[in-house]
């Protein structure tokens, strides 16, 4: 197909496609779609090898948030049935951050639900970050605490923060139909800020809201122009007790088409399959390692993963292996020029989400201790192999929800 060879061309050259490219992308039918997949394969294995990254979420404080993000199970008036605790200790969080190092984790991702940090915050974060590090050496640890005021970023940094994350989620058209209480130009200068203190910034974006395909090539299009070191691409969890929890319009088929034009507009980033994978890809799962070099081990913010194992055999069985505590995840072009930035802001920092979590943190998406009940833990076990749900209904069958690792007295499944 001559689309497959221009792209695979570009993306050997670091040269950014057209949008009518990336467009048919997706546009692309499902007898192409193994094509598609191997060509930007290629792409991914110029720049990133047969190599995996993991990384590893670690909620600080889950739920009980003032903003209204549409797809958040943490958000203003959510009836889902998740955790919902305040700060952990910075010796909680570096003992579940532990657990996720032990799997085979590079990166430990702090996330908290909010709007933003307050300065408090940033210190007590700070604490975390240093106790994590302590315990751990070489750990890279990212933070995920919402929108950031003038000098939040450099105190992170100074406190040994590596990275950044906040999500622009949805392109800048259709952001006032999914949140109100903060605007897309909030989250481009969170992002920016990140930059200028030198982090390394992660931003990434949530598929199966009800975006058109101009979306989601105009929303990856501004990360690309932002210009992060990670892009994560989430899928819709939907969770019950959320406006969002009838758009089951995701197939697998369709999630490897969204990642595989992301691969195609951001060749040389770490692109990170985040929440929502074994929900959406299910069986599929090994396929998307063609095309992704960067997945989160275990559990999310407040849904479960795969067990942490089952990760590890699948990249395994896949012909891939996990990406060592020594090894650059960057292509050396990149690399070289996150070090220059960091070195610029000063010598703190080791290196240069849910995934779901819809608070203004971007995510990467009193306590409740209480274990999992069988049929629940049954149905989280079988999800993964779940047939596709029907557009216009709630299944809850597919989502379960965590009650296990940060927040709890269970162990993770890392």
């Amino acid at each position: 197909m001559d689309l497959l060879n221009t792209l695979v061309d570009k993306g050997l050259r670091r040269e950014l496609p057209t949008r009518e490219e990336a467009l048919a992308v997706l546009a692309t039918s499902d007898d192409e779609l193994l094509d598609v997949v191997a060509a930007a394969g290629k792409v991914r294995r110029q720049w990133f090898g047969r190599r995996v990254k993991l990384n590893y979420l670690v909620n600080l404080k889950s739920g009980l948030c003032p903003e209204d993000c549409s797809y958040c199970s943490q958000r203003l008036g959510s009836k889902a049935e998740i955790l919902k605790y305040t700060w952990l200790k910075p010796e909680e969080a570096s003992q579940a951050a532990a657990a996720g190092v032990a799997g085979g984790a590079k990166r430990v991702c702090l996330v908290a639900s909010g709007r933003g940090p307050t300065d408090r915050d940033v210190e007590r974060v700070g604490k975390t970050i240093e106790a994590i590090k302590e315990q751990n050496e070489g750990v890279e640890v990212c933070a995920c605490l919402g929108l950031l005021s003038d000098g939040q970023a450099e105190r992170l940094k100074d406190a040994g923060a590596d990275a950044y994350n906040h999500n622009l989620n949805t392109s800048e058209a259709t952001y006032g139909q999914i949140t109100k209480t903060h605007t897309y130009a909030d989250r481009v200068d969170t992002v920016q800020k990140a930059h200028a203190a030198g982090l390394s910034a992660c931003s990434g974006l949530i598929a199966g809201m009800g975006e058109s395909d101009e979306d989601l090539v105009d929303v990856v299009y501004s990360l690309r122009e932002l210009d992060p070191d990670s892009v994560p691409v989430n899928f819709l969890i939907p969770f019950e007790g959320t406006p969002l929890a009838k758009e089951w319009n995701l197939t697998p088929q369709r999630c490897l088409r969204i990642l595989a034009m992301v691969r195609f507009v951001c060749p040389d980033i770490e692109v990170r399959l985040a929440g929502g994978r074994e929900v959406h890809l299910r069986t599929m799962q090994p396929l998307a390692l063609q095309l992704v070099n960067s997945i989160f081990l275990g559990d999310y913010l407040t849904s479960e993963g795969q067990a942490g194992q089952a990760d590890l055999d699948m990249i395994a069985d896949a012909g891939f292996e996990v990406e060592g505590a020594g090894t650059t995840t960057l292509p050396a072009h990149r690399a070289d020029a996150a070090a220059a930035a960091a070195a610029a802001h000063g010598p703190c920092g080791s290196s240069a989400a849910e995934a779901g979590c819809g608070s203004a943190c971007g995510g990467c998406s009193g306590h409740e201790h209480e274990a999992v009940p069988a049929q629940a833990a049954a149905q989280a076990a079988q999800a993964p192999a779940a047939a596709q749900a029907p557009a216009g209904e709630v299944r809850s069958d597919l989502v379960a929800v965590r009650r296990r690792g940060a927040g709890t007295d269970l162990a993770p499944n890392a």
